[in-house]
This record gives structure tokens, sequence and C-alpha cells, in this order.
């Protein structure tokens, strides 16, 4: 798929915050399927929306390792937040979907794939890591000489609205992977939540087309300086870092760190982190039959790389234990993401640490390695007492020389 045409920039654009309902009605009567965040269960998720009434008017969360909690803050704006646990793919990449059904006719079978068209989806709200996100995914599912034709169909009809974060979360360290905070490309119209409007950009032809129905003004010198300034706001308030400088051959060449297995005592292996991650991508296919066995369906679910089955093979799992899937984890998403996509795995959403239970941060992980690259696993030698020794690269308790591809 072609990445969305942008144009230059034109002249920023005005919208009062009472007319933001027309935007989701512009929306609507274009056949879209308005998708936005609103609130449920006491969390920020994305889900279908009408009306401004569904967006989280006044609600703010407070982000901590392994903490989550909504409160509110007395004021008027829908989208001084910054991420929950759900991410856009969800309506990209859907945790399940049927890719091909088969059907016995006598003594063959009939093959078909999917006739129904995906929906049609405006994805309201989608911050600067999460486009970046949807940009790795575009590399994984478009990039290769393998096109993922359901995640293509749903990717050519999205229409992206972005928002610029205001604010930020005690997870977020979008500044280290350069993806944010300030929404730079990838979207078809860009907002600027300030006090009583909304600063609108046009990104995309597609863009321009729905701009062009709405009410705009022509923002005015203090409107533009306001959304600057709360733009800056949310970059001030960014507190977590991670270095990135040479992270591929610093965490293959310490496969055997004394870190992982330091780690894999906390590691639920829950699968969280990947499961809320706007980029992982594993997946798992079965065949599901009626009762009858005539009609089969191949259904694709989301997998994941902490699962025991995830690296099954006839002889057993690859990664047998939870040092080697959380290593496995980091260094896919860190380093070995380099060598597949040209890219980092990570965006620096935080949505891993916030969501992991017992609050693990990979970018302590990442800051305790590049600490002392040099450790080295203590392996006991048969008959003598345990010294410290490099391990070679070939040899690990867990079977694995280096991390794969999911």
């Amino acid at each position: 798929m072609d990445r969305p045409e942008t144009t230059e920039t034109e002249a920023l654009a005005w919208l009062p915050k009472r007319e933001l309902q027309s935007l989701i009605d512009v929306l609507k009567g274009e056949g879209f399927l308005v998708v936005g965040p609103t609130v449920d269960q006491q969390a920020i998720v994305y889900a279908e929306i009408d009306s401004t009434d569904q967006l989280p008017l006044g609600w703010r969360e407070s982000q901590e390792p392994g903490k989550y909690r909504l409160r509110k803050t007395g004021n008027d704006s829908y989208f001084e937040f910054n991420l929950g646990p759900h991410s856009w793919k969800q309506f990209l990449f859907p945790p399940r979907v049927t890719v091909q059904s088969a059907k016995r006719e006598d003594s063959t079978w009939e093959f078909t794939p999917p006739s129904e068209p995906p929906p049609k989806y405006a994805l309201l709200g989608v911050r600067a890591c999460e486009l970046a996100a949807i940009e790795v995914q575009d590399r994984v599912f478009l990039g290769g000489s393998f096109i993922d034709a359901d995640y293509r169909s749903r990717r050519e009809s999205a229409l992206i609205i972005a928002v610029n974060c205001t604010v930020a979360a005690k997870t977020c360290f979008c500044t280290s992977m350069d993806t944010g905070p300030r929404c730079e490309s990838g979207f078809d119209i860009g907002l600027t939540e300030v006090d009583d409007g909304f600063i609108v950009e046009v990104g995309t032809k597609k863009g321009k087309s729905i701009a062009q129905r709405l009410n705009l003004r022509v923002a005015t010198p203090q409107a533009i300086a306001s959304a600057e300034a709360y733009r800056r706001r949310a970059v001030d308030q960014i507190e977590k870092q991670m270095d990135t400088s040479g992270i591929r051959d610093l965490l293959m060449n310490n496969l055997e760190h004394t870190r992982w297995d330091e780690v894999a005592q906390r590691c639920l292996a829950c699968t969280n982190c990947t499961m809320v991650c706007p980029t992982c991508f594993c997946s798992t296919v079965s065949e599901v039959s009626d009762l009858s066995g005539d009609e089969v369906d191949r259904v694709r679910d989301w997998d994941s790389c902490f699962n025991l089955e995830f690296s099954y093979t006839s002889g057993g799992p690859v990664r047998s234990n939870i040092r080697s899937r959380y290593r496995q984890w980091l260094t896919h998403k860190l380093a070995s993401w380099h060598d597949q996509f040209d890219t980092s795995g990570c965006v620096g959403c935080g949505r891993c640490i916030t969501w992991c239970p017992v609050g693990i941060d990979l970018t302590e992980e990442v800051a305790a390695i590049r600490a002392q690259p040099a450790a080295r696993r203590t392996l006991p030698v048969l008959g003598e007492a345990p010294t410290e020794c490099s391990v070679p690269a070939n040899i690990s308790d867990d079977r694995q020389t280096s991390p794969s591809g999911e």
C-alpha cells in the first residue's frame, strides 16, 4: 500500500470546541465508522462513538509502572490524557479474523477468502507515538514480499485524525524514540486542543476533503501560540528516557547477561506487554469446524512470544523458561527488529510499563545492561564451585543462540 500522500501544510485553521460534533457528523455522513477514546471500566479505551458526549471530557490518567488510575480534572478538555490499554492496532490488525473458509461439497473442498469488506474506520484521537506504531506495522504487513490482504484493505480505507499530546505520563518516553509528542506526519487531519477550540492541520488530500466540509476559521496568532505552549508542556513533562545509542549491538552482545536472570524472577509471562503493545504482531492460526465437519474456518488470533507454546516444535518448546522468553521479546523489539524492518519495534508509548502487573520497566532493563555490559551469568561446573565466566554465544541453557523474528 502506498503511504498517504501528504500535502504541504496549509494555513492553520480553527475549530471551536462546540463544533467538534460537526467533525463526527461529517465523518459518519461519509460512511465512516468513527472510533475514538471513551471511558469504560475506569480506563480510557477506543470504541465506536456517535457523539462528543462519549469522549473522556475532563478525565486524565495517572500512570506509573504497574499502575493506572483515572481522575477528574474539573476542566472541559476532551483529550487531556495519554494512553489506555487499547491501541489502534486492534482495528487494523484485529485480535481475531477469519482468513479463509472451506466447505465440503461431495468429495471435494471449496476454499473461499472472506467476502465481506472490513469496516471503513475513522480513527479519532491518534497520538504521535501511535502514528509511529502504525507506520511500523505498515512495514511489517505491507513492506515485504508478502502483503497481508486484510491489513491492507483496512489500512487503505481508514482515515486518521491525530491529536497532539498536551500532557505526558510518567511512563512516556517518546522523545527518546524520536516519535513524539508532536504529530509530524502520517495523519489526514491533525488537532491540537486548547482552552476553547482546536488548531487544525491538514495532512492529506483525503483530510482536506473532510476539512472543507467543516465550519473552520483562520487560526489567530494567539491560538497558534497557545497550541505551541500546550505541546511544549507535554515535552517538558516527559521524565523517562532510554539511551538508544548502539542499542542493537548492546543487547545482541549481552545475551548471557545476569540481568536476564534477575528480570525472569519478576516476570509473570502474562503477555500483558505484548497485548497492549501497538507494534507487536505475533499471531497463530487454527482451524475451526462446525459440528458436522463440513465447514471449516481458518482463524488468525493474536499470540505472544511469552506463551510457552509459541516456540513449540516437534522436540518441545525452544524457549522453555521465562528468562529466554523475556529476552526474546526485548531483544527482538529493540535489536533484531532493526535487522528485519530497519526500525525499532518500540515507539516509547510506555504501555508495557504501565500494564505490567509487577511494574517491569524496559528502559530500566536496558540501562542495567548498559551499566555493566560485560556481566555474565554464573554457570556451575560439575564438581567445582560456580565461577564467573563468559559463555560462548552458541551455548545457552534455553537452547536459544540468538533472538529470531516473531
